[in-house]
């Protein structure tokens, strides 16, 4: 399955509490932090709903 990179370029400040909270269960805390996640449909859902606030590559 592929893989993504995902980093955090905005603040979730000033954002509704369901993005902070999708952030947070991205494992996206701090601005220019990275994750590597999967690419399953639930991710890829998450990231869809803050793609406003996080770069994605594939890997």
């Amino acid at each position: 399955m592929k893989k993504l990179k995902i980093t955090k370029v905005k603040s979730v400040i000033d954002r509704p509490e369901r993005q902070k909270r999708t952030m947070e269960a991205l494992g996206l805390r701090k601005v220019n932090a990275s994750v590597e996640l999967e690419a399953t449909p639930q991710i890829l859902g998450m990231v869809r709903k803050v793609n406003h606030l996080v770069k994605v590559e594939e890997i």
